[in-house]
């Protein structure tokens, strides 16, 4: 496989790959339907704009291959200097995810852009006539685009970090040696280490709360749960509550208890808390 990069010689390539293929320069030109004139420029670089199909005939007559990949700009410099020059200066280029969809007229979308199909009103920004999308289809004053998008590089920015992060992100429980054996703590981080999320928890006995006699049940009580601004509404609260849940699970625990307000409560109902009759605001899991 030959990779196309600003530090590849073409013409040494090409010399290598017909020295593998035992291949002389009249033969390869034969094999390739390439003039022998034009490989002989190539190869002695006075071609200095070869046309791509040109070497790609070349290339593949002589068992090689043309592969287009992007240089990872993620990788650190040190992982850069000792992975291999040939397995690790770039990554697979991604296809368009939009490339299926077409318009009226059976025309592509702008690869650039970030196109999403429209089922109903509300997936099309143009439907704002449609009184928060509760007209009927009879009385919708304009028919719905296959597919659409958006337009404002900012939004598409925004657009394509939160599903970066929503793909890349890690939750685990946190076990150092420091914490207290009643502490709960869970992290959301993300490949580079960055910390965008924490829940943190401790366990209590019902005996110590309750006066009851004691025994071997536990409860948790949530302390609090916090995700970075940038990284709010993309599901990471839900899943480090889901997460405590399901080590309560594997610790044989039962019981939760939370106070929240404001936004923290909808969080809460939606992972399957409930409110306490006795006090507002106050919420329990039983499992």
């Amino acid at each position: 496989m030959a990779e196309l990069t600003d530090s590849v010689d073409l013409g040494a390539t090409l010399r290598a790959l017909r020295r593998r293929a035992d291949l002389s320069q009249r033969q390869l030109a034969e094999r390739s339907g390439v003039p022998q004139a034009t490989l002989a420029r190539i190869e002695s670089g006075r071609a200095a704009d070869p046309r791509f199909r040109t070497v790609e005939r070349l290339v593949r007559a002589a068992g090689g291959e043309v592969a287009i990949s992007v240089r990872d700009t993620t990788a650190s410099a040190d992982t850069a200097d000792t992975a291999g020059a040939a397995g690790n200066a770039g990554r697979s280029l991604p296809a368009v995810p939009h490339d299926q969809l077409r318009d009226g007229a059976g025309r592509r979308y702008p690869a650039h852009l970030d196109v999403w199909e429209v089922n109903e009103p509300k997936d099309w920004p143009g439907a704002w006539w449609a009184n928060w999308y509760n007209l009927p289809p009879a009385l919708w004053p304009l028919p719905l685009p296959p597919a659409t998008y958006e337009r404002s590089r900012a939004y598409r920015d925004r657009r394509r970090r939160a599903e970066e992060i929503r793909r890349t992100v890690r939750l685990r429980r946190v076990t150092d040696r420091g914490l207290p054996a009643t502490s709960w703590r869970f992290v959301a981080e993300l490949p580079g280490g960055e910390l965008v999320g924490e829940l943190r928890a401790h366990e209590r006995s019902p005996h110590l709360v309750y006066g009851d006699d004691p025994s071997e049940e536990r409860e948790i009580v949530i302390d609090g749960v916090l995700v970075a601004g940038d990284c709010r509404r993309l599901g990471i609260g839900r899943r480090l509550v889901g997460l405590l849940a399901d080590e309560m699970d594997r610790a044989g625990i039962r019981t939760a208890h939370a106070i929240a307000e404001f936004g923290g409560v909808d969080l809460l109902l939606g992972c399957g808390y409930r409110l306490e009759a006795s006090r507002p605001w106050a919420l329990r899991l039983d499992r």
